[in-house]
């Protein structure tokens, strides 16, 4: 196994960014968070992805971020804490303003930083021995990562306050009961579902899938004109497509229509 503390692996048009500090559960420290980012601009300059999967190595997704970083006078913590915030904020940045869906693949620990990861992705396929914490009123602070941001969105602004503020233990049921991931799958089954779903995804118009994606962030902070307006020129983006083609010809044909992302 590679010393590097995240692996970016491509195969084909999806591309895989592997958290690998197993022995630590993937402890998000100053080095990772830098890796993360590079790894994210990586996947962002290549033409070829055409879905991204955000997945940790070992028993674990992420235990959250390197909590001796936080240790120690107040002035100096203060000092310490952009260098992993900074980066990881970048980083989920560039990943949610991708054209390519990106997957989030879960076992074990997702907790804090590594929550909030999660929550940021576009969809999110559990094992059924993850475990959820948001984590952070444990240490006494706030979130970082996006949480604040997409837990209110996922789930409503009050389940996210009692998420938030009590930092509760949810097992993989209860996070797909509430909405913090879209599929659970046993965890022998994890890296062929994660596969089978990403590859369906790849298969897919996936510039129909960008304009899609950037339509549904946007939609919250939008007023209904704005977004009908945006609604419109994705739509007719969308038509000078070779898979618009495609697609209305497979439908009137009566056959599956073979996208290729252009």
């Amino acid at each position: 196994m590679s010393d590097q503390p995240v692996l970016l692996k491509t195969d084909g048009p999806v591309a895989r960014i592997v958290f690998n500090r197993p022995k630590v559960l993937n402890a998000l420290s100053v080095e990772a968070a830098d890796a993360f980012l590079d790894a994210c601009k990586s996947v962002a300059a290549d033409t070829g992805n055409r879905v991204v999967i955000i997945a940790g190595e070992g028993r674990a997704f992420m235990a959250g971020g390197d909590i001796s970083a936080f240790q120690g006078p107040a002035d100096e913590v203060r000092k310490r804490v952009p260098t992993i915030m900074e980066p990881l904020h970048e980083a989920l940045e560039i990943l949610a303003g991708l054209p390519q869906p990106v997957v989030a693949s879960l076992q074990g620990a997702v907790a804090g930083a590594g929550m909030s990861i999660a929550l940021s992705t576009d969809l999110a396929i559990a094992a059924d021995n993850a475990i959820f914490t948001l984590a952070y009123a444990k240490l006494g602070t706030s979130p970082d990562g996006s949480g604040s941001w997409s837990l209110p969105r996922l789930v409503g602004l009050r389940r996210a306050m009692e998420i938030a503020l009590l930092s509760d233990v949810y097992d993989a049921p209860e996070a797909l009961r509430l909405g913090l991931i879209n599929r659970m799958v046993p965890a022998a089954d994890l890296a062929a579902e994660t596969e089978k779903l990403a590859r369906r995804l790849a298969d897919g118009p996936t510039f129909a899938f960008g304009r899609t994606k950037a339509l549904l962030r946007a939609s919250l902070d939008n007023s209904l004109h704005d977004q009908l307006a945006a609604e419109a020129a994705g739509f007719g983006a969308c038509i000078g497509t070779k898979d618009f083609a495609e697609g209305v010809g497979a439908f009137l044909a009566k056959r599956q229509p073979t996208f290729t992302g252009k």
